[in-house]
């Protein structure tokens, strides 16, 4: 049996490497909070789980780097007891993606689903440890649908029918 081996790419027309479509260029955390606002008593008088309330959203912006995009994936987090805060908890996450060859039309939905995608997994783990280290249970952030979020907020900025 012989194996035949595909033919190699071809090289780019203008003599230069050919660019992925979407290059993760940098991560970083741009901002970081955690507050106990009840101080130790928190602790003492915490006899239930707290409900958790999750806010969750992505911003993108250019920069003036050409094709060069700051995304911002923000969560908040905050914990509360007999409708007292136990802890608040906010993230901006972010990440410097540069875009090449994406047709205009699909700038948007890279930056505000694919972009907030890669970013997840690691803002997640950042708010379980801060929440762990803080003497709590990890806050496990469930995975989030950004293609769903994106819809809805284009749902929402959609002009209402009759009102120009």
């Amino acid at each position: 049996m012989s194996e035949t081996n595909p033919p190699p790419p071809a090289p780019p027309q203008d003599g230069q490497p050919q660019l992925p479509p979407l290059v993760v260029n940098l991560q970083y955390i741009k901002d970081l909070s955690f507050e106990v606002p009840g101080g130790p008593e928190t602790f003492a008088t915490l006899k239930s789980q707290p409900q958790i309330q999750i806010d969750l959203d992505v911003q993108a912006r250019r920069l003036p780097e050409n094709n060069t995009y700051e995304v911002a994936l923000a969560v908040r987090v905050e914990a509360k007891a007999e409708s007292k805060p136990v802890f608040i908890t906010e993230l901006a996450y972010c990440g410097i993606f540069t875009l090449t060859g994406i047709p205009d039309a699909s700038i948007e939905p890279v930056l505000l689903v694919e972009c907030p995608r890669l970013l997840f997994p690691f803002a997640r783990n950042i708010i379980a440890d801060i929440t762990r280290e803080s003497g709590f249970p990890p806050v496990m952030l469930q995975p989030i649908d950004f293609l769903s979020l994106w819809h809805s907020r284009r749902a929402q900025q959609a002009p209402v029918a009759g009102h120009a």
